[in-house]
């Protein structure tokens, strides 16, 4: 099977624009600050962390489905449980295969490629959930815990109505799109501010720059975290229906910050011109043993602006392909995944003639 990744400059417009809301905070007064800025974010929420103080407030009670950004309460009730003394870090759980099949290698969405029918220590699980944001660790910890992701969603819930956030509803604990699932900007952010004040010493966490698991390295998905701001938390997430969203925290001359965004948009990009080839697949029985496939046309995405590490391409096709293969023949298929969600799935075709 063939792979493809994109990678872009986290740079952009509306990061930019995140890293001067933070830097003018901490160097300017606040109401220079609330004439000064504004997002293309579609809701935003923003306040200091010693005081409560509201900075900056976009539609912060807009309820929108919750994406990856759903591990922050996942984790709060890990957190809760290790604190409270019913779990601790060197208790190991069970990757079944409902785990491994939703979440895992075979998911096509973010995984810690924990394998099926193993056990995972629960520190190792934590770290993948918060640095790779991965599925199968979520589903892992709420089988673990719970005996299902249903009555784990149920606890997600209870605990969250429990520590303020008012507006939230959890349906799974991966956030993978499912119907009833909600957040606010407003409750991430108390969410945030929580996990911080309760948890110091799993918080460090948020900060930790890449995790290896099943000898597969990964880098943490925040971009603020290399921007040199002071940086230290917490989660990025994407829907189809509410784009890209982030929770940053920010710590700088003794001052914290936290804010949530939802609503970034996309970029259009052309990734493959009319005529190029995509990449090769396997060939059995034939004059070659790789064929050349291409799409019909050019082949265009509209791509992350907020964070590259999201955006991922795969060529999918059973083979090896058996011979001999007609030039236009239809071979498979290349799937774009932004973030958790298959976002573009594109015909590929054989690009010549192998006897």
């Amino acid at each position: 099977m063939g792979f493809w990744y994109g990678a872009w400059s986290v740079f952009s417009t509306l990061n930019k624009s995140l890293v001067f809301a933070f830097c003018l905070l901490f160097l300017g007064s606040q109401a220079a600050f609330a004439q000064l800025f504004e997002t293309r974010a579609r809701q935003a929420f923003l306040i200091d962390a010693d005081t409560g103080t509201v900075l900056f407030s976009k539609n912060p009670d807009e309820k929108i489905p919750p994406a990856s950004l759903a591990k922050l309460m996942t984790m709060e009730v890990v957190f809760n449980a290790i604190k409270s003394g019913r779990l601790s870090m060197s208790d190991a759980f069970y990757v079944s295969e409902h785990a491994w099949r939703t979440g895992g290698a075979v998911s096509g969405t973010s995984t810690m490629f924990a394998e099926i029918k193993s056990s995972v220590p629960l520190e190792a699980l934590i770290q993948g959930v918060i640095v790779q944001s991965a599925n199968d660790g979520c589903i892992i910890i709420a089988e673990g815990m719970a005996g299902s992701e249903e009555n784990f969603a149920r606890l997600m819930t209870e605990r969250a109505h429990k520590i303020g956030l008012t507006d939230s509803v959890f349906v799974n604990s991966s956030g993978l799109p499912a119907e009833g699932q909600h957040v606010t900007m407003r409750d991430l952010v108390t969410l945030a501010t929580h996990l911080w004040r309760e948890y110091p010493e799993f918080y460090k966490y948020y900060a930790q720059e890449s995790f290896t698991w099943n000898k597969i390295l990964q880098r943490n998905r925040n971009p603020l975290l290399r921007m040199d701001i002071g940086a230290d938390g917490l989660k990025t997430g994407f829907t189809e229906a509410s784009g890209y969203a982030i929770v940053g925290s920010v710590n700088r001359n003794g001052r914290r910050l936290f804010m949530a965004m939802s609503g970034l948009e996309t970029e259009r990009m052309d990734i493959f011109a009319e005529g190029e080839t995509i990449g090769n697949v396997s060939v059995f029985g034939g004059a070659k043993g790789e064929l050349a496939v291409r799409a019909k046309g050019p082949v265009a995405i509209f791509r992350p602006i907020t964070n590259a590490d999201s955006l991922r391409a795969r060529i999918v096709y059973q083979g090896p392909i058996p011979a001999p293969v007609e030039e236009g023949q239809r071979i498979g298929t290349l799937k774009v995944w932004i973030g958790d969600t298959l976002s573009q799935e594109t015909p590929l075709y054989a690009a010549e003639s192998i006897a």
